[in-house]
């Protein structure tokens, strides 16, 4: 499985941004798909998931300011951020992990989200 992110960039404070992540390869393998993020300093942490079902699971941190969505005929996976903040800084990383006798968890390359003034 490989994953694209695309859709950093700079916004201002209560901006938004839409972040997209493209899966290819053993795509049918797939069974959650979603965002993580690492600030400088911190720990990489989730920041939101979404399985085959369609449920969704969301850091407490963003609940209300982002949403998670996929296309499945695009194998891609959204993150629709809104009232973007200061601490929302962070590398966001897009991740898809397979279960199964064989589970694995696989990272696309980080793309640079800043909130800044």
């Amino acid at each position: 499985v490989q994953l694209q992110a695309s859709g950093g960039g700079l916004v201002q404070p209560g901006g938004s941004l839409r972040l997209s992540c493209a899966a290819s390869g053993r795509i049918s393998s797939i069974n959650v798909m979603g965002w993580y993020r690492q600030a400088p300093g911190k720990q990489r942490e989730l920041v939101a998931v979404i399985n085959n079902g369609g449920s969704t699971k969301y850091a407490d941190s963003v609940k209300g300011r982002f949403t998670i969505s996929r296309d499945n005929f695009k194998n891609t996976v959204y993150l629709q951020m809104n009232s973007l903040k200061p601490e929302d800084t962070a590398v966001y990383y897009c991740n898809a992990k397979t279960y199964g006798s064989l589970p694995a968890t696989y990272w696309g390359q980080g793309t640079q989200v800043t909130v800044s003034s």
